[in-house]
């Protein structure tokens, strides 16, 4: 699908509380067209035109572009009802969320590039450096590389990639960048068949020698929280947040309106539906009671987590200091386990469904899977995020480079 080059009308931004409304209000037609987002593989082109008009995506992007500016704790309502909504198209959406976030970092001619002319342009991006190479020439870079996983590649503006500088000291540990490239200075490669979030279009990217403007590239430091490029334009706090660490709460709000709309579906199914065997209503069963209150507690156990999360980030940055490692890598433990709470919750669920939570056509199955599918997300893994935390609080150095 091409990339939405005419400039869309968007509504003005005016509170993140309108933001929030906006995007429940689009939760019931994002839900009728899910199935044919999975279908078609891709977010619907009607849908990323929606996602314009209400402008969600840009409750993180700097007011200077007409942006929000929102509070972070914001992003678990906004995504947890796009989510609830559709799995994959929420899914895209919240790859907007945090990289357009993650511009605000860059020098204010990149973000006049990706912003100018298109404030609501919608971005993608891929943080996997040892995939691409970056060599660096007069005014700017040449870059190289394959990467997988590309979330909403296919009805991006922008996309930013990660990559490997060459010509490092002989030993030492590679240095990171990333770039923002426009779309049509890629090739997508049509990889993604998957078991769930199939319409997310997270296909690879392949970059071959392409030319970045200097303004265009900001190594891997920039997005750690603190002064950036972009702070000296951007003043609002939280632009002194680490995107990358705050990636996980992202993606478990994600997760909670997956798992949320699993939930829902199964109560507005089980209070029609009565077993074929005995005939008796299942909303009678005493287990049925028992699983969906572990399920709800889960649930709101999990949005408890998050929001938690987003007020501690958001209270440092208020703060004016850099966040410890303590602190980065529990935003990544916390966002990590409330996925495993809406993990535990959709299980719940699915075993009380029976033979008719398993069809696909079925809201409880699809997303069930691209719950399933979301957790798979590096920064939703918990072995991996909890052993991170577990270090830090020890003292000892955490090997992941992004935080």
């Amino acid at each position: 699908m091409a990339t939405l080059a005419k400039q869309t009308r968007y509504q003005p931004i005016r509170t993140p509380d309108e933001l929030i409304a906006r995007a429940r209000a689009l939760v019931p037609v994002l839900r009728g067209r899910a199935e044919a987002c999975e279908e078609i593989r891709s977010v619907p082109a009607e849908t990323m035109r929606d996602f314009a008009m209400a402008g969600c995506h840009r409750i993180l992007q700097p007011t200077r572009y007409g942006g929000a500016e929102a509070p972070l704790a914001t992003i678990v309502d906004i995504q947890s009802a796009m989510t609830s909504g559709c799995g994959s198209s929420g899914w895209v959406h919240g790859q907007n969320v945090i990289h357009n976030f993650m511009v605000a970092a860059w020098p204010e001619a990149a973000q006049d590039d990706v912003w100018g002319a298109k404030p609501e342009a919608f971005l993608s991006g891929i943080l996997i450096a040892g995939l691409g190479r970056a060599r660096k020439v007069q005014g700017g870079w040449r870059l190289s590389g394959r990467w997988p996983f590309v979330s909403g590649v296919s009805v991006c503006d922008w996309c930013l990639f990660s990559a490997y500088a060459e010509g490092g000291a002989p030993g030492a540990e590679p240095e990171t960048w990333q770039f923002i490239l426009p779309q049509g200075s890629f090739e997508i490669i049509d990889t993604w068949r998957a078991i769930g979030l199939r319409g997310t279009c997270s296909h690879d990217a392949k970059v071959d020698d392409v030319f970045v403007p200097d303004h265009r590239a900001l190594p891997l430091e920039g997005s750690r929280g603190g002064e950036s490029p972009g702070t000296k334009v951007n003043r609002a706090a939280i632009y002194r947040a680490p995107s990358y660490a705050l990636f996980s709460i992202v993606q478990g709000s994600s997760s909670l309106g997956m798992a949320q709309s699993v939930f829902d579906a199964y109560l507005a199914q089980a209070q029609k539906r009565a077993s074929l065997v005995s005939g008796k209503s299942v909303a009678d069963y005493g287990n049925t009671h028992l699983k969906l209150g572990e399920a709800a507690a889960s649930l709101d156990g999990a949005r408890t987590i998050l929001v938690n999360a987003a007020n501690l980030a958001q209270a440092i940055a208020e703060a004016g200091r850099v966040p410890t490692m303590v602190e980065r890598t529990r935003w990544r433990r916390d966002g990590a386990f409330a996925g495993r709470l809406c993990m535990r919750a959709a299980e719940r669920v699915l075993e009380l469904a029976g033979g008719s939570g398993i069809y696909d056509t079925n809201p409880i199955s699809r997303g069930y899977r691209d719950l399933r599918s979301a957790n798979t997300h590096i920064s939703q893994n918990w072995d991996i995020n909890a052993s991170n935390w577990g270090r830090a609080a020890l003292g000892l150095a955490v090997p992941d480079n992004s935080l």
